[in-house]
């Protein structure tokens, strides 16, 4: 007998589940514009391509964004945090072939919905 899933939380409107990733960029980023430092993206995960997916990127820092910058950016690529949803977050290292040693990385993810009228 196989292992129980938990059940998904789906949005209604389109039957799919939606969440945003946020991740820092230790060697700043490309895509889709470039940086020349550390920066914090927030992805919309959706089906398709990772290239088609909306982002946000903030200016180049490493502080975390706060709760309200996150709302901000969300609400700009026409999402918003799901009713009761909170930010889950990992602790990771950097991959072995960036160009510096070793470090620690955040990343969070979220249940998000669209907004009345957003994208989806």
């Amino acid at each position: 007998m196989g292992a129980q899933r938990a059940p998904e939380r789906r949005c209604a409107m389109n039957r799919r589940v939606l969440r945003a990733q946020m991740r820092v960029r230790c060697c700043g980023t490309t895509a889709p514009e470039r940086t020349a430092g550390p920066c914090w993206q927030l992805f919309v995960v959706m089906t398709g391509l990772v290239s088609d997916w909306p982002v946000f990127t903030w200016p180049t820092s490493s502080r975390v964004p706060t709760l309200d910058e996150r709302g901000e950016a969300l609400a700009s690529l026409g999402f918003a945090l799901a009713e009761d949803a909170e930010w889950e977050w990992c602790e990771g290292t950097t991959p072995a072939y960036h160009p510096h040693p070793l470090r620690v990385t955040l990343s969070a993810a979220a249940p998000i919905r669209p907004l009345d009228g957003g994208a989806a």
